[in-house]
């Protein structure tokens, strides 16, 4: 990966990562139709943290109050039941699922998920949920009718973006509708749910990254996620503004689409599916780059 590359796959994850078409799969196409095969779960996460710090930025005055509300309700200062307060608790216990199942999984994260079949199947098959969830959803509860139920549905919804091509805010959109809420509240709560698991997740492969230089470019890694974090602060922005008034057909469209032109060039030999299994992808990084994993 050089220098252009990186800056192109940090405009392609600013692009995508709040919108519900998957970010970890466009930079797993894009990089594979670059000709520098995976750029790998350790780049595609630790780029999510320049869009994340986008939020941050984007919501800066709501993360204040959930979270100064969420300590002075564990003092008594103000209710318990505070509707700040419990938003604090209802993104910890949303937090729970991803933190389980992606520690579970991890090697399949890293290897056999990240399969270009695996990702067309689920960019059309997930893309097909958010449109059936846009059109029978009632959107008629805002986020004040959060409970702890819907909490962890919403948690266990983000989990599923583990799995690259069903996109964290797609599968957290699409279970909010099926439950009822706004296409702001459900887009609103989706970027808030997932500060704590992309930051997170961020920093752990950033710390492995730092300690594997030879694997993780990181010159070029930390380029392409600035460049992700000035993209996302505005494709934010933009998207709230959309969704106010207008439905996710033309993402399901997009969705679609895409994944049967990536299953097109896969049979046609265009593309690498990649996606090996974990042994297979350590003893091929022991064997180029001489470090025992």
């Amino acid at each position: 990966m050089d220098f252009i590359q990186a800056i192109l796959l940090g405009l392609i994850q600013g692009l995508t990562e709040f919108l519900p078409i998957s970010s970890s799969a466009h930079l797993r196409i894009a990089s594979e139709l670059m000709g520098i095969g995976d750029a790998g779960a350790a780049f595609t996460a630790i780029t999510q943290i320049g869009t994340e710090l986008a939020v941050v930025v984007f919501f800066w005055k709501d993360i204040v109050r959930i979270i100064g509300r969420w300590f002075r309700s564990l003092t008594g200062a103000i209710p318990r039941k505070d509707p700040d307060a419990l938003m604090g608790w209802w993104i910890i216990l949303g937090s729970v699922p991803i933190v389980v199942l992606g520690l579970l999984f991890q090697d399949h994260i890293e290897s056999t998920f990240r399969s270009l079949w695996v990702v067309a199947v689920t960019l059309i098959v997930f893309g097909l949920l958010l449109g059936l969830a846009d059109w029978l959803g009632k959107r008629v509860h805002t986020l004040d009718r959060l409970t702890w139920k819907h909490g962890l549905i919403y948690g266990f919804a983000q989990a599923l973006a583990l799995i690259p091509g069903v996109s964290r805010s797609g599968g957290t959109i699409t279970a909010g509708l099926l439950m009822g809420y706004k296409r702001e509240a459900a887009a609103r709560y989706s970027f808030l749910l997932a500060i704590p698991a992309v930051l997170g997740s961020g920093f752990y492969e950033l710390s492995k990254a730092l300690k594997a230089p030879a694997v993780t470019p990181m010159g070029e890694t930390v380029v392409a996620t600035i460049v992700a974090f000035v993209v996302a602060l505005v494709v934010i922005g933009v998207f709230m503004r959309y969704i106010s008034s207008h439905s996710f057909l033309p993402f399901v469209v997009y969705r679609v689409l895409l994944g049967i032109v990536v299953m097109v060039l896969l049979s046609t030999g265009v593309l690498s599916a990649g996606g090996e299994a974990p042994a297979t992808a350590a003893s091929g990084n022991a064997a180029t780059t001489g470090v025992q994993r």
